[in-house]
């Protein structure tokens, strides 16, 4: 499988400030990855200022301290073949299970276990949860706040698919799976962005979970992975002020988008 990402950002600073972004893809172990970032800002390069910071489970964070100006970043990559299967540590049994900023799984335990309860087991739960909030909520552009967690999402009823991601964790986690999100991207996803999904640990594996059916899961790239948002946000503004102009996000694959099915386990690789 070949896959061409990538994303184009205007960023006006209107106040000088210290950004972060999260938009160049993860590690993929056993994928052949080529790709170029550049930072201009004004018209000039400022590539030799911006900062790669290693997060956990191979984020990659870019930081700048930037003045006032116009700063544009363009970012490209092309996966060829499939990443190994993510890596599972001891820890994440404990952290992905703990509620979260977006993810309050502790405000589910009595709802989880009344509503999925009685399934068997972890690889149904997926199921049965990913279907029970892709039937609940209605994928509505500009309907939720980004400080919305999935508690708000669920009485919304409506939201994007970072909201769909939040409540889809906090229900794993109250029914004792450990799940967190990923933030993608997404051939075939429309409208097309950046995309966020859930992560379930079942069975020593991560398996991918999409309620909002946007996008075929296999084909699918890891940018970060964190315990929810507030660890894989696109970007980030410290101190400063800013105005994005405009987005583009681009995601696409060589040949025909894989065929996806609620009821089947995919890992991002």
């Amino acid at each position: 499988m070949k896959r061409d990402v990538g994303a184009e950002l205007d960023v006006q600073i209107t106040a000088p400030t210290t950004l972060e972004f999260q938009i160049a893809v993860a590690p993929h172990p056993g994928a052949e990855v080529t790709e170029s970032l550049s930072f201009e800002l004004d018209g000039k390069t400022i590539d030799p200022d911006v900062r790669e910071i290693a997060g956990e489970h191979g984020n990659r964070i870019h930081m700048l301290d930037a003045p006032v100006g116009n700063l544009k970043v363009t970012y490209s990559a092309t996966v060829l073949g499939q990443a190994d299967p993510a890596p599972v540590g001891d820890l994440d049994y404990s952290t992905y299970l703990r509620p979260s900023r977006y993810a309050e799984a502790d405000k589910f335990f009595g709802f989880g276990g009344t509503e999925f309860g009685d399934v068997a087991d972890s690889v149904s739960v997926l199921e049965k949860i990913s279907s029970w909030v892709g039937t609940r909520l209605s994928y509505v552009p500009g309907s939720s706040d980004p400080i919305d967690g999935a508690a708000d999402t669920l009485l919304a009823g409506s939201g994007v698919c970072r909201d769909y991601a939040h409540l889809v964790i906090a229900l794993l986690r109250s029914v004792n799976v450990p799940a967190r999100l990923v933030s993608v991207y997404a051939p075939g996803c429309q409208p097309m962005d950046f995309h966020a999904v859930a992560e379930a640990l079942v069975d020593g594996r991560w398996q991918v979970v999409d309620a909002t059916c946007l996008a075929p899961r296999q084909s699918m790239v890891r940018i970060a992975t964190g315990r929810d948002a507030a660890d894989t946000a696109w970007l980030d503004n410290h101190k400063g002020a800013i105005t994005v102009n405009n987005m583009a996000v681009t995601a696409t694959v060589d040949g025909e988008l894989p065929k996806d099915s609620v009821d089947q386990l995919v890992m991002i690789r």
